[in-house]
């Protein structure tokens, strides 16, 4: 169920690349713009300062290295023009198998979704998310998956598989960077055991292991959570901070 080398080589590209908000309320405070940056910017600010972004700009920037190495891709999501708003990369490889591609959830690999391949698995497979076992449906129009913890407990995502036209997923893009709501950092760290998953949610901070949930220690101020960010992410301290004292107000 896991994606070819030319996929996964254009993948693992990312593999330290976080899915954060910071670089949405930072580059709003510098531009004073709320609209989504060009694949060239994103690459400028990642050199410069360490950032990635939301879903939005990794899946375009995704979309933009899997073209550049001759794969087909396209994006799809669900809740388009909503603060709810998902969305994710299917990459299509020279055999046509289709593989669902989510940085924006910092999957740890893609993951096959076309249906008749012979490859194709609806059992609940490990290795695809941090925590869990993943379960695949593919429908004609749209594919479900089941996130199933270890305790038992299940989530659902569904997605429409029809690709999303360039010019919605930007018009989508540029709503989604106008929305400063909460500061949100998902990082993969990779151990030699396994592949865990940190997270920063609004002056939060955990792990998610196949141990379960650690939760770390609360922190006084945000010059502290700064560090923290910093030492998990990359993100330039400086950024980091700027974007916390924007997300203070807002709350």
């Amino acid at each position: 169920m896991k994606a070819t080398q030319d996929v996964l080589r254009v993948w693992r590209k990312f593999d330290q690349h976080p899915m954060e908000t910071i670089t949405k309320a930072w580059y709003a405070s510098q531009s004073g713009q709320n609209k989504q940056r060009s694949v060239t910017l994103m690459k400028e600010h990642r050199e410069q300062f360490g950032t990635a972004g939301n879903c939005f700009d990794l899946a375009l920037w995704l979309m933009d290295e899997l073209k550049a190495e001759g794969i087909h891709a396209y994006a799809i999501g669900h809740d388009l023009h909503t603060p709810e708003a998902h969305v994710a990369v299917v990459a299509v490889n020279d055999e046509g198998n289709s593989y669902f591609c989510d940085l924006g959830d910092q999957w740890i690999d893609p993951i096959l979704i076309t249906r008749n391949s012979s490859d194709f698995c609806e059992d609940a497979l490990s290795g695809f998310i941090t925590g869990g076992k993943i379960s695949v449906q593919v429908g004609s129009n749209d594919v479900l998956f089941k996130y199933i913890r270890p305790s038992g407990k299940v989530s659902k995502q569904k997605f429409n598989l029809q690709p999303i036209p360039l010019d919605e997923l930007q018009s989508a893009a540029s709503f989604s960077q106008s929305l400063l709501r909460n500061p949100l950092v998902e990082m993969r760290v990779y151990t030699p055991e396994e592949v865990i998953h940190w997270e920063f949610d609004r002056w939060n901070s955990f792990m998610s292991s196949n141990s379960g949930l650690m939760n770390e220690p609360k922190l006084i101020d945000d010059a502290q959570w700064a560090d923290r960010i910093h030492l998990m992410s990359g993100i330039d301290r400086e950024v980091i901070c700027k974007a916390l004292v924007i997300y203070s107000k807002k709350g």
